[in-house]
Formats: structure tokens, sequence, C-alpha cells
């Protein structure tokens, strides 16, 4: 008898990856793609859409006519400020550009000038502070003014997550996940597209927005819509636990998400590296962020470097000491206008006062932990609970240092694996077709 199961196509830029689930919600198994960049027309890296393209059809294909699996449902998530540009047949016609491509200087300039609104009172609006092509709004706004006979040949763009989708049902949708990432086109004060969108045409090039998860049903297999990486990471958090929390992601960034806090982004906490998203409903979630995870990693080779030991020294330190932050203050060197204070001048953390690697590390982790909290308490309201998820959630001194700074607040870990897909998988079983579905066969 085959087995039920449902997949979860997560596209990073590097790793592309298909998991399947069981009907428990159990990871049963993985498969992983290595895509090869190209470059676009102007010779700057870009993802192989073609490649990509093509590895959804095969393992789509190979998932469904497969001899010991029943293919219940399947879903898509993926980084976001990305488009795929369609023609008039429903194939891409331009390349999938970078979000690190960089946008002309003079092209934002007319932008806020047509804009008769200053970049401050624009990104407290769309809670899009101003980043080039990862403001993917600003993307159909050059390729209008900058190549305007490949922009009247789209009929559709489509953010990632939702063309994945496309490819498999051919419908197009756009979501809220994808529209309220730094996108510049929401207005999240009207809880509409931003004036500037209609004005310049670009709504006739953006496919309908949808609350529902389910994009269609094909061939008996339910299908998403997608979503944006970063909410479809949320997801099982939201379904823990009702009570107001936060989730501190840990990485390269440490990323604190309240979905719970819904007051307008002010141009100071816009300053501060605040932003907010949308939920695949359509609320606002609140985020603050963090280049923690970099500046952690380059002061441990700094520190093993001073003190001639391995890099992974710190990894056998598990209880925090007291911190003294006159005797030798912290300084930063990788958060230069990021982070909670962007204002700090870098400068050369000295090494020289500290007796061991041990008694430096302490010191990092505290003064690391002083920005952060500082980052936290931007978007805390009076959550009593925080969940830490990501490589610091098994730090011990982070757990320890992060609890003594919230004092009165419950610090969790899931420890849940592969929470963007299971987000994602969440997710498809909360659209209506999924409901009528079960209902049918209960």
């Amino acid at each position: 008898m085959k087995k039920s199961i449902y997949a979860v196509f997560d596209v990073g830029k590097t790793n592309k990856k298909v998991i399947l689930f069981d009907e428990e919600r159990r990871i049963i198994d993985e498969h992983q793609q290595v895509c090869l960049e190209t470059v676009d027309e102007e010779g700057f890296p870009c993802e192989t859409l073609s490649r990509l393209s093509q590895w959804v059809h095969d393992r789509w294909n190979a998932l469904r006519h497969n001899a010991h699996y029943n293919l219940k449902g399947v879903n898509f998530t993926s980084y976001g400020a990305s488009y795929v540009h369609l023609g008039a047949n429903g194939q891409p016609i331009l390349p999938l550009y970078n979000y690190l491509k960089p946008l002309p200087e003079m092209m934002q300039d007319r932008f806020f000038a047509e804009l008769e609104q200053s970049p401050e009172e624009f990104a407290a609006e769309t809670c899009s502070p101003k980043l080039g092509m990862l403001n993917s709004g600003m993307q159909l706004y050059w390729l209008k003014h900058h190549k305007p006979d490949q922009y009247a040949r789209i009929r559709t763009s489509l953010h990632l997550p939702q063309y994945l989708s496309y490819l498999i049902t051919g419908e197009a949708f756009s979501d809220y996940t994808s529209v309220g990432c730094h996108t510049g086109l929401w207005n999240f004060k009207l809880g509409r597209y931003h004036d500037w969108v209609y004005r310049e045409g670009i709504d006739d090039k953006l496919a309908p927005l949808t609350k529902d998860s389910i994009a269609s049903v094909v061939d008996g297999i339910l299908v998403g819509v997608g979503l944006h990486d970063s909410s479809a990471a949320l997801v099982p958090y939201m379904q823990e636990d009702e009570k107001p929390f936060l989730l501190v992601s840990t990485g390269t960034w440490a990323v604190t998400f309240n979905p719970f806090n819904r007051e307008p982004l002010t141009p100071e906490l816009l300053r501060r590296d605040c932003l907010s998203y949308l939920s695949p409903k359509g609320e606002m979630t609140k985020a603050s962020r963090v280049f923690f995870g970099r500046e952690h990693d380059f002061q441990v080779q700094r520190i093993a470097h001073h003190f001639h030991v391995k890099p992974d020294f710190y990894q056998s330190l598990i209880i925090a000491r007291p911190y003294e932050e006159v005797s030798h203050p912290f300084h930063p060197w990788c958060m230069r206008g990021t982070g909670p204070f962007p204002e700090e001048q870098v400068s050369e953390w000295d090494l020289s006062g500290f007796k061991s690697a041990a008694d430096a590390y302490q010191h990092l982790m505290h003064g690391l932990m002083r920005i952060l909290t500082a980052s936290i308490n931007l978007i805390r309201k009076e959550e009593k609970l925080i969940y830490v998820d990501g490589g610091f959630a098994r730090n011990p001194l982070f757990m320890q240092l992060l609890a003594a700074n919230f004092p009165g607040v419950k610090i969790r870990t899931l420890e849940v694996p592969q929470a963007t897909a299971l987000g994602a998988l969440i997710h498809m079983e909360q659209g209506e077709a999924w409901k009528k579905t079960q209902l049918l066969f209960s």
C-alpha cells in the first residue's frame, strides 16, 4: 500500500530542497539540489531560471508517479524580493534578476522626485527602507524606465514562491507574504498597494492577491500558492502557542519577529533596522534585526588568532560569568549602519586586556547581547515568552545571557526541524480546498 505524503519545495539562494512529510508532519525524506548561477544580460550573477524550473518539474513528476508514495499535497517557499517575468505565452522572458544587483542611483533619485515624498516618509508607509533591488517593486520601475521594450512584453510578474506554484498549476497569484516583504509596493497604513504602483500602471503587471493557501488541485493533488521563507518559518510557532510571543531567529542575522505588534513603523524604528512584514492573511508582523552571527564569527576568529587557540574553543564554555563593561568596552566591527545603533562608529575591539580566550569570549557575548537586547526591545511590548531558533539556540552562553537580560520572560527552544518547510506545509493545511478535502474523506 502506498504511503500518503506531502512535499515542500524549499528554494534557497544556493541549495534547493524537496522535503517529504508524512500525515503526522514528520520528515521522512529530503532531496537536495545545487543549481549553479548564470549571469544576466549585463553580466551580473543570477539564478539559472531554466534549470530551477526543470528541477521543479522533474521532482514533481517523480513524486506523483512514485510507486511507493501517494502525493496528497505540495507547497513552495523561497527567498523573496525576486520576480519572474512572464510573457504573453506564459513563459519567462527575462532573467531572474538578483536582488543584490545594483540599482542605478539616478533611477532611485528619479523615483523619489516623482513621488513628491521623502525617502523616510515612503519607508514609513511601505515599511521598506531604501534597499535597491531588495525593494522588488523598484525592479519593475527600473524595467519600465530603463528597459521599456522588455517591460512592454511582460504580461505578469510573479514573486519567486508564486512562480514555483505557477509551474505546476498554471494559475498566477500574488500572496501577501511576498508583497509585504520590503518591496516598496504596499501601503501598510492604508492596507493596499501604494499610490505609485497605480500611477505607474505597475498593478497591471501583478497577479491577483489571494489569502487562500491553495492555488489549485492538479490530478487530485492540492497545490499551495507558496510563501516567502521568513514568513513560513514563523508559522509553526504561531500554531504552537496562542499566547503573545517573540521569535528570535539566529544565524548570520539575528532577526526578531513579533506577530502581535501591529503598531505603525516609525522613521526612527526604520533607522534602527526594524521592518514590518505581511502575514499570509495580510496582517502586520513587526521585525528587528542585528548582524549578530557575522559579528560573532568575525570576533571569534580574532580571539582565536590572538590567543593561538582553535576557532571552536568557545564551544566548551557553558557558564556565563559577570561582565564589566567599563574595563574593556566591546566595539562591533561588522555592524556599521545596521542594527539598533546604526550611528555607532566602527573601531577595533582591543583584546590586549584579556587574560585568556575564554575571558574575551565572555566579554564578546555580553557585548553582543547588549546590542541584541536593544534590538528586541524596539519591537517588544509585554510578551512573556521568547522562542529562539537557529544556531545560537544551542549556545549555552547565549541562552543564559538572553534569560538574564529578560527577567520574568520564559525563554524556549522548539528545535523545529526544517521550520520553513514545515510552515509552508501547515499553511497549506489551513486552505479552504484542504478543509473540503478532509471533510470529503473523513
